[in-house]
């Protein structure tokens, strides 16, 4: 297959951002999987089984909207939850799932959903502007069944279209937005706030 250069610049920008998470130890073994919209609507997205630090071109392949391979190469199997975010929102571009520590323990600590308020990092998200605000991360319960979990975000995506990330429970974090790096300052965003929620949770529990 010839891939095109907006391929080629879609991949580059998902190893790069897979040394980055790496680097911050959010992707331990071979977990997590990373993805980039295309102009053309088909999405460049990380192969099965490959550590995210160490990422090749050859390591990230080709699929369209409707999670399908284009160059024959296996996907994650996760790939329908990164589909359901193209499908649903247009403007979205990029959807990197780690599984960081912070996030894992949250995802156990906390039932059903986490929510940050009051913090003056919630800014770094699209649209706030104050910390006088709230998000809420829902928490669904982690299934192998991947299109029956994929059905439960959608589901929760009607009700609540204003969402920018969801956990699954011991497993890790999904994220989005316009550009690779735009999710990259979620994800760091995301990662702090939940270090601050385990702090006060310690300490309500001490």
């Amino acid at each position: 297959m010839i891939y095109t250069e907006d391929f080629y610049k879609a991949a580059n920008e998902l190893i790069k951002a897979g040394q980055f998470i790496d680097k911050k130890g959010w992707v331990p073994a071979t977990s997590g999987n990373f993805s980039a919209r295309l102009p053309d609507g088909t999405i460049a997205i990380t192969v099965s089984g490959k550590h995210k630090g160490l990422l090749q071109t050859e390591d990230i392949m080709l699929i369209d909207a409707e999670a399908r391979s284009l160059d024959g190469k296996q996907p994650s199997a996760e790939t329908l939850l990164h589909t359901l975010i193209y499908q649903r929102y247009p403007d979205i571009h990029a959807v990197l799932h780690p599984h960081s520590l912070n996030s894992v323990l949250i995802s156990r600590l906390f039932k059903g959903a986490c929510r940050l308020e009051n913090y003056e990092l919630l800014k770094a998200f699209n649209g706030i502007n104050s910390h006088e605000t709230c998000i809420t991360i829902p928490i669904f319960a982690n299934d192998q069944d991947i299109p029956r979990l994929a059905a439960h975000v959608e589901t929760y995506l009607d009700q609540q279209p204003t969402c920018y990330a969801y956990l699954i429970a011991g497993h890790g974090l999904y994220t989005w937005s316009k550009s690779v790096n735009q999710t990259l300052r979620y994800l760091e965003a995301l990662d702090f706030l939940f270090s601050c929620e385990l702090h006060l949770y310690g300490a309500n529990h001490s």
